[in-house]
């Protein structure tokens, strides 16, 4: 995930689910409510708990926001912040569009992460798709021969 100008509506659903995949919650103050979908992924989509859990945070009281941060989903789906690589762990991070960083990453409160040893959470991925553009490089390579 690159930086942005903007935090969009994809980049932020992308950032919840990697760090659900870490057990992260959306915390709903108004409703004494988290909010972590257990599934995440469905074949190369998210999975239907997943979209049930962001559209209910979408549509949800304007306070709800990721365990172990400050910004809520809605601030961070405005035009003031964006959705950047951390450099200490490589997971998304929210960073205001005017620079200024948050002190800590979200992954302050995660033992034992970064953790190489483990897969890193990730998007979802057509692995069909994916196989069938590594086909046709290593095809063009050897017809390139």
């Amino acid at each position: 995930m690159k930086s942005m100008s903007m935090a969009s509506t994809e980049q932020v659903k992308q950032y919840l689910a990697h760090w659900f995949q870490l057990g992260k919650s959306v915390i709903c103050p108004k409703r004494q409510e988290k909010i972590c979908p257990q599934v995440i992924f469905r074949g190369h989509d998210y999975s239907a708990e997943f979209e049930q859990c962001w559209h209910k945070i979408l549509n949800t009281d304007a306070d709800c926001y990721l365990e172990g941060t400050e910004q809520t989903i809605q601030q961070l789906l405005s035009p003031a912040w964006e959705i950047i690589d951390c450099p200490r762990c490589d997971l998304p991070i929210p960073m205001t569009v005017a620079g200024v960083a948050s002190p800590v990453c979200t992954c302050f409160d995660l033992s034992d992460w970064p953790n190489n040893e483990l897969p890193a959470p990730r998007v979802p991925a057509n692995s069909s798709i994916h196989l069938n553009r590594l086909k046709q490089r290593l095809q063009d390579k050897e017809d390139n021969n």
